[in-house]
Parts: C-alpha cells; sequence; structure tokens
C-alpha cells in the first residue's frame, strides 16, 4: 500500500512537468528602443571615448569643489535615503531566493472541549482534553515558472534600487558643481560691480565740480547719480542671490544654512577633453536608463508570473508529530502521527482575480515599456542641448569679450572728449552703463560654460562611478 501511494504521488508530480515545455516562462529581451538613442549635432562621435566614465576628481579640478563633492556624497539625505531603498530590494531578493525552499511550521497546542449529554459524545464524556506537538511543511513545484519569475522581478528591482542610486550621486554631484560656479561667477560679478560703484562715486564728484564749473548741468549731475544707484541695486540683488545659493549648497551638503567658501572664476579649468562617446553608450552609462531598463525587466517577470498562475500548481504538504489526550502519554511512541498530501490546485471561477492580475501586469509592463523609451530619448535630447549650449557659450564669450573691449575703449575716448569739451556728458554715461552690462554678461557667458560642462557630463551618465 505504500508503495502504490508513492507511486500515486509521482505520478501526479509528474504530470505537469510533461506540458511545462508549452507554457514555461518567457525569458527577456532587451528592446529596440535602445537604437533611438542619437545626438542631435553636426560633429557626430564614432570614437567610443566619453567623458562619462572619467572620474569626478579628473574633471572639476578645483580643490575646494572636490572637498564639497566629497561631503555631498556622504552627507546628502538624497542619498541616504536611496541607500535605504537598495536595502529594502536587498531584502525582496532574499526573499525571492527562499521562494524555492518549503515552508515549516511548528504547533504546540492544547484543547479542552465540553459536550453537552444530547450531543454525539455526550452521553460518552462530559469533557474531552487534547495535548499535540505537531510541525507542518508545504512546498510549492515551481513548474511554470512563476517562483523563478518572482526571483527575477526581486533581482530587477534591487538593480534599479541600485541604478536609481547611482543616478542620485551623478545628479548630486552635477549639483554641487552647477552650484559652485554660479558662485563663484556671482563672486566675479559682485567684484565688478563693487569697483564699478567705487568709479562713479568719484564720478559723481567730478560730475558735481563739472557743474560749478559750468561745463554740465543739473541734469547730466542727477543722472550720474542716478547711474550710481543703480549699480548699487545690481549689487544688492547679487549679494541676495548669493546668500541663497550658499543656503541650496549648504542643503546640497546634508547642513544647515552656513557660509560657503569658494575659489575664483579666473581659475576654473576643464582640461579633460569633451568626448561624448556613441549614443548607444547612454544604456551602459546613464544610470536613469539603466533604471528605467530594469524597471521594465521587473514588469516583465511580474508578467510571466501572473500568466502562471491561469495555470494549475502542484503543492506536496506532510504534517506529523504526537497527539494524545494525556499529557502524560504525549511523548509515548502511540502518540505519533504523519500525514502526506500531493495535490494540483486549478483555478477555475474566482471572480476574475487572476485574468485582471493578468491584465493589469500587460499595461504595466507597457508602461514600463514607455518610460523606458522616454528615458532613452530625454537622455539623447539633454546630450544634444548641453552640446549645442557648450560651443553657443563658447562662441558668445569670445563675442562678449570683443564687445567688453569695445565699450571699455568707448567709455575712455568718451571721457577724454569730455574733458575737452567735445562730447555730451550723456555720451559718457552711456558707454559706462554699456561697459557694465557687458563686463557682467561677460561673465554670465563664462559660467554657462562652465553650466554646459555640467549638463554634458551628468546627461552623458558621468559622476557615479
Amino acid at each position: 500500500m505504500k508503495k502504490n501511494s508513492i507511486y500515486k504521488i509521482l505520478i501526479l508530480a509528474s504530470l505537469p512537468f510533461l506540458l511545462v515545455s508549452c507554457f514555461a516562462a518567457k525569458n527577456y529581451e532587451s528592446p529596440e528602443v535602445v537604437n533611438e538613442a542619437n545626438y542631435r549635432t553636426e560633429n557626430l562621435s564614432e570614437d567610443t571615448l566619453t567623458i562619462a566614465t572619467v572620474s569626478w576628481k579628473e574633471l572639476f579640478t578645483d580643490a575646494t569643489l572636490q572637498s564639497y563633492i566629497e561631503v555631498g556624497l556622504k552627507n546628502n539625505m538624497d542619498i541616504r535615503v536611496a541607500l535605504q531603498q537598495i536595502r529594502i530590494a536587498e531584502a525582496y531578493v532574499k526573499q525571492g531566493k527562499a521562494g524555492y525552499f518549503p515552508s515549516l511550521n511548528g504547533k504546540a497546542q492544547y484543547t479542552h472541549q465540553e459536550f453537552s449529554s444530547g450531543s454525539q459524545f455526550g452521553s460518552q464524556f462530559s469533557s474531552l482534553n487534547q495535548y499535540e506537538l505537531s510541525a507542518g511543511l508545504s512546498w510549492e513545484a515551481d513548474i511554470w515558472g512563476k517562483i523563478r519569475s518572482n526571483e527575477r522581478a526581486f533581482q530587477a528591482s534591487y538593480l534599479q534600487s541600485a541604478a536609481a542610486h547611482q543616478a542620485v550621486k551623478s545628479r548630486l554631484i552635477a549639483n554641487i558643481a552647477s552650484v559652485y560656479y554660479q558662485l563663484i561667477a556671482l563672486d566675479e560679478q559682485i567684484r565688478v560691480t563693487k569697483k564699478t560703484i567705487e568709479t562713479r562715486s568719484k564720478g559723481l564728484e567730478t560730475t558735481k565740480a563739472l557743474k560749478e564749473a559750468g561745463n554740465v548741468t543739473e541734469v547730466g549731475v542727477k543722472q550720474t547719480e542716478a547711474q550710481l544707484y543703480n549699480a548699487q541695486g545690481i549689487l544688492i540683488d547679487l549679494k541676495n542671490e548669493a546668500r541663497l545659493l550658499e543656503n541650496t549648497m549648504s542643503i546640497l551638503l546634508g547642513s544647515a544654512p552656513r557660509d560657503i567658501a569658494r575659489g575664483s572664476l579666473e581659475n576654473q579649468e576643464i582640461t579633460t577633453p569633451l568626448n561624448t562617446g556613441v549614443p548607444a553608450q547612454l544604456l551602459r552609462n546613464r544610470p536613469d536608463v539603466m533604471a528605467a531598463e530594469y524597471n521594465l525587466m521587473n514588469a516583465f517577470e511580474l508578467t510571466n508570473a501572473a500568466r502562471a498562475d491561469f495555470y494549475p500548481s502542484l503543492t506536496l504538504s506532510a504534517s506529523g508529530g504526537l497527539q494524545n489526550l494525556e499529557f502524560d502519554k504525549l511523548f509515548n511512541a502511540n502518540s505519533l502521527f504523519a500525514t502526506i498530501i500531493a495535490g494540483l490546485t486549478q483555478p477555475i471561477f474566482n471572480k476574475r482575480q487572476i485574468r485582471t492580475q493578468y491584465e493589469v501586469s500587460q499595461a504595466q509592463q507597457q508602461q514600463a515599456y514607455l518610460d523606458f523609451r522616454l528615458a532613452v530619448i530625454t537622455a539623447s535630447k539633454e546630450v544634444s542641448d548641453a552640446l549645442y549650449s557648450y560651443e553657443a557659450a563658447s562662441e558668445k564669450i569670445d563675442i562678449k569679450k570683443k564687445e567688453y573691449e569695445a565699450y571699455s575703449l568707448a567709455t575712455n575716448y568718451s571721457e577724454e572728449l569730455l574733458d575737452n569739451g567735445l562730447a555730451n556728458y550723456l555720451e559718457v554715461l552711456n558707454a559706462q552703463e554699456n561697459a557694465l552690462n557687458s563686463s557682467l554678461n561677460l561673465i554670465t557667458a563664462k559660467n554657462n560654460q562652465l553650466q554646459s560642462v555640467v549638463d554634458l557630463y551628468e546627461a552623458l551618465g558621468g559622476g557615479w562611478r
């Protein structure tokens, strides 16, 4: 009898494996959307060298900036939150690996029953005590790949969390560098504005003296005075913007608002060649693109698992232990009992829950695919934007230098002509105003060039390695 029972269990267990080849879980394949990556530039590189693989310490040579990036990577709140997310995903990966093992439960139970005299056992027992120590084991065969699909889904989720952490690092490094360059550009603009205020204060005294001598009118004095006030107003705005940026930098560094020490704009050099590599490298270098594909993998495997729910599940369960009506005889050999059950469970009607879950998982997989596609083309757009911005900023610096030189000469010439009574003081004021604006714009162009380098570095996926 025992052999017959074992044979029946083996036959029942082997039957689903005969069909598994027809319903096995599908394997994930990376979609062709990766080929949609493209850089909109006239000088598309065919070389795989890219600054994405360059360390941020090599790209950003300012020692003060390097120290801030190190502090930010250690203390930034977003980085620390991302690390906790990785730990959560890692715990689920361990759970997925444990899915292949059986579950084991232990039970210690005491039962007391009181019977009525009119019940089935009431004429024989008024009450009954039962003691039990037992263990139960259950195991489900992964014949349709459901457990394997869930495990792969957890692994993809973990890799997505790791890639998201890398994306946070890349974004944080770019943000710190961006704010730092804005601060040193503001420092330079503040220096130029202060010098302009000093010059205009002296100019106001000169204008008053010329008025006393009858060379200019009160209109000239007031225009010079208004120009001085304008420069003072610009200085207030610049200082306020610098203070706000210092607060922003403090948050990026994971600290309360404080003063931020920094270098100077003239000492900033980017000596690393700005190689972009080929568009297809975005998938390996951009952590947000990688995270989007891992999310697609996760959705794909969950769809596999949802599909497996349509098919019968094979479960094996066993229980055994000690059971007796008297506690002092519980550990007697006569108290031993055991049960083995093997069965196939096929869902037939369950209020459409399985069908709904499968349709939802299919829709979520399509959403993940669209998110992945959007991540790829958005990355291409960001690289294209950064490349064009760098080229435009570089060209603009040359033009703004020439403009500033022209306005500076115009200011000097107009002042000489005024001293010799050959020019109107209004011409001098216009030249001075244009020279200040041109100087500030030149600093802005230099900052824009540095910002575009930071943007290109982030867009290509640099910083997280």
